[in-house]
């Protein structure tokens, strides 16, 4: 992109996939906190978190006043041109990046 010029409205990875990623990095996050990073609402986050649940890419546990998420990478991906493709390909890809002003890792 050339200076001064507008960064494009698209991007390559859905909503759904940053929320797995956000989880990913952050297995006990609140809805809030990834509506937060990601610029959506936690409506939003929400309903994508029960698609993920029942999809079956993640389970929820309930730990005191939140949840804590645990993610099936086995799982392959679901539009037919990536069929075949475990979904931990994808986290493993983005999972190991750290990002300066992204949310905090598991670690801290």
């Amino acid at each position: 992109m050339q200076p001064g010029q507008e960064a494009p409205a698209w991007t390559f990875l859905t909503h759904h996939a940053r929320v797995l990623l956000e989880i990913a990095r952050n297995p006990e996050a609140r809805l809030r906190e990834i509506a937060s990073w990601i610029g959506i609402t936690e409506r939003t986050v929400q309903n994508i978190v029960n698609d993920l649940h029942d999809a079956g890419y993640l389970t929820r546990e309930r730990v005191g006043r939140h949840n804590r998420y645990t993610l099936n990478g086995d799982l392959d991906f679901r539009y037919p041109t990536e069929a075949g493709m475990p979904v931990r390909r994808l986290i493993a890809m983005f999972t190991d990046r750290d990002l300066p002003d992204g949310p905090p890792s598991p670690q801290s």
